[in-house]
Parts: structure tokens; C-alpha cells; sequence
């Protein structure tokens, strides 16, 4: 099996790890950050909390590993995108996806300290509580913004090379234009951050698209003609070699 090969089944992977990583961590901790008394309910339950940003952080990871694995072979296509594919999905990325994981970790500490210290210490740890909680949320439509950016870059690379099927390219197009609006409804508050029913109506096009593109990276890789083409290069003396005309 070749390296192109190799590569393109480890990415459909990836995907499929970090799509289901990323459900089953929101699935964990969505009703828990959205209880109105999540002090509570979360130092009852921190090792759901635990759980969750554990399954979080595995879905940044897998995610952030995408780029590094393609960029060899996209770079031969379009350089400056690729590179910018690194930086955004490789390492900005990442950072927020820690930075909301830590800050539900915090969360746990807050509670634990809230029970501890009593009624008469609440209200501070509750407005503690509601900074972080905030900090968190504050945080996903950035998310959003990110990811939707290097999902542009990574697709246009995609339409422009063939490396896959063009109609999967589009599909991506149009899917990851609708995840970016959920960041500019959620900033402008017209959807609720925890409005979760709302959220996963619009964003299941992106969730379908990623599946549909790497179970065909898994089974059919990048378009052989392509691969060919893009591997074999012109020498200078077959250029000085061939005919004139």
C-alpha cells in the first residue's frame, strides 16, 4: 500500500473519530453545562465532566492530526492554502479546543469548593461559576469560526486538485457555510448556545458530509489520475528533448 493510500485511510479515520468523539462529549455534558443549578449537578457527577472533556479533547486531536497528514500531498496543489490549512485546523484550532476543555475542568473545582465552603460562601462561588460557564461558551463560536475556515480552505483544495469527487467538495461548501452561521446566531444571540435541537438541525449537513468523505477516503482514496499526474514530474531535459512544433 502506498503513502498517498495509507494516508488517505488514517484522515477517513480521523474523521470518524473526531465526529463521534464530538457528539458523545456533547451527548455526555451538554444537560449537565446547561442545568440551571450545574454547581450542583456537577460535583455530584464531575467524572461525567471528566468523561466528556476527555472525549473533547480526543475529537481536537484527531482533528488537528488531519492537516499534518495532508499537507505533503496538498501543498503540490496549492501551497499557501495548505499551509494556511496547517495553522488554522493544526494549531489555532487546537487551542480552543483546550482552552473550553480546561475551562470544564475548572468547572469541576468551582463546584467542589462551592459545596465545601456552604451557603454562606454560594453566591461568590456562583458568580465564579457563571464567569467560567460564560468563558466556556464565550468560547465556541470562535470555535465555530475557526473550524468553518479551514473546512473552506481544505474543500476549495479539494474542488481545485480532484483529489476527490467535485459533488463531495460542494457538499462541503455548502454544509460548512451553514456550521458557520450557528457562530454569527450565537453571537448575536438569536440562537441559545445550549439550543441544541436548533444547532444539530443545522449542523447535520457537515456531520453527513465529513462521514460520506472519509468512508470514501477509507474505501476509494484519492483519485488515481490525479495521484499520477501529480507524481510524476517534468524534467527539464524531457522538456528540451521533445520536438519543436
Amino acid at each position: 500500500m502506498n503513502t498517498h493510500r495509507q494516508a488517505a485511510i488514517t484522515v477517513g479515520v480521523l474523521y470518524i473519530i473526531g465526529t463521534v468523539t464530538g457528539i458523545l462529549s456533547l451527548t455526555v455534558t451538554q444537560s449537565t453545562l446547561s442545568d440551571p443549578d450545574y454547581l450542583s449537578t456537577i460535583a455530584a457527577n464531575p467524572d461525567q465532566i471528566v468523561l466528556g472533556t476527555l472525549l473533547w479533547l480526543t475529537m481536537g486531536f484527531a482533528l488537528a492530526l488531519v492537516p499534518v497528514l495532508l499537507y505533503p500531498l496538498l501543498k503540490k496543489h496549492n501551497e499557501v492554502l495548505a499551509l494556511g490549512y496547517v495553522v488554522f485546523r493544526g494549531a489555532l484550532e487546537p487551542v480552543a479546543y483546550i482552552l473550553m476543555a480546561a475551562s470544564r475542568l475548572l468547572l469541576i473545582l468551582v463546584s467542589q469548593q462551592s459545596l465545601a465552603a456552604g451557603a454562606s460562601a454560594a453566591a461568590s462561588f456562583q458568580s465564579l461559576g457563571a464567569f467560567v460557564l460564560a468563558s466556556h461558551n464565550a468560547l465556541n463560536p470562535l470555535l465555530i469560526i475557526t473550524f468553518s475556515l479551514d473546512a473552506l480552505m481544505l474543500y476549495t483544495m479539494f474542488y481545485q486538485s480532484r483529489l476527490i469527487p467535485r459533488w463531495v467538495s460542494i457538499w462541503g461548501f455548502v454544509a460548512i457555510l451553514l456550521h458557520l452561521s450557528t457562530a454569527f446566531l450565537i453571537l448575536f444571540r438569536l440562537v441559545a448556545s445550549d439550543d441544541m435541537n436548533t444547532l444539530m438541525t443545522i449542523n447535520f449537513p457537515i456531520f453527513l458530509q465529513e462521514m460520506v468523505m472519509a468512508v470514501w477516503l477509507i474505501l476509494r482514496g484519492f483519485d488515481a489520475a490525479v495521484m499520477a499526474a501529480t507524481s510524476v514530474p517534468v524534467r527539464s531535459n524531457d522538456l528540451l528533448a521533445s520536438p519543436a512544433r
